[in-house]
């Protein structure tokens, strides 16, 4: 069969893409209308490229999103855990693990994050991009001058799903370095739920107390998560204390 001009042989439709009107094909639809209209399935189906023996692509497509939980599950599989799915090889999980990780980037680089930390929506908008999707709760320390201005981010701490150790001597060492005026610390929740817990709000109590006596005082301590982002010290205090 010969092609028509311009098209490789990895875009000729598969056998069960010849039934359908060429405009119906979510590729055709995508090329027409963009991303819009075109549905979860299959965009991941595009991504995977082609199905299995007795399965087309975006058959295969959705039973990876309903292996995963969803699209947002999905974004945060790691390759390892994608070829757990029946027809997800190593080429197609790092296909879509790679398709995901773009797309975030895409995302982060759209609106430079804050370089002024004012109040906790700026620490938000500053860390969302790199906390987004992370299946691990990851503790950061955003190091901030005397006119809430960022000196420096460190990750402190990367834990598992449902929890971090952090010593308040790995979060203060580097601070002390940066010759940093006040700290902000922020962590994500993977389950979706910002709400800090009593571990939560018991380390924030220690930070406080060393960051006291070691003349770098904890301004917020922030977490973030799918459905938002808390404030502890507004959480606590009603607002966050306001740096000297």
């Amino acid at each position: 069969m010969l092609l028509p001009a311009g098209m490789a042989a990895s875009d000729r439709p598969s056998a069960s893409e010849d039934a359908v009107p060429r405009f119906d094909l979510p590729r055709e639809r995508l090329y027409a209308h963009g991303g819009d209209r075109v549905s979860d399935a299959e965009l991941v189906a595009l991504v995977l490229g082609t199905g299995t023996r007795g399965k087309s692509a975006v058959r295969l497509a959705e039973d990876v999103l309903v292996d995963a939980g969803g699209v947002a599950a999905l974004a945060r599989a790691s390759p390892i855990e994608l070829t757990h799915v029946t027809g997800i090889g190593r080429a197609r999980a790092a296909r879509l693990a790679a398709a995901f990780a773009l797309g975030l980037r895409a995302v982060a680089a759209r609106t430079p994050p804050p370089a002024i930390l004012a109040c906790a929506g700026d620490v938000y908008d500053r860390v969302w991009p790199r906390l987004v999707g992370v299946a691990q709760e990851v503790f950061l320390a955003l190091a901030i001058d005397a006119r809430n201005g960022l000196v420096g981010e460190v990750e402190v701490a990367r834990g598992c799903l449902t929890g971090v150790d952090v010593h308040p001597r790995e979060v203060f060492r580097p601070l002390i370095r940066m010759a940093a005026a006040a700290v902000v610390v922020v962590h994500n929740h993977p389950s979706g739920d910002p709400t800090p817990s009593p571990d939560d709000l018991a380390l924030t109590d220690r930070l406080r107390a060393v960051g006291d006596m070691v003349g770098i005082p904890l301004v917020d301590h922030v977490v973030v998560a799918a459905r938002g982002y808390v404030s502890i010290a507004e959480h606590t205090m009603g607002a966050a204390p306001a740096i000297a």
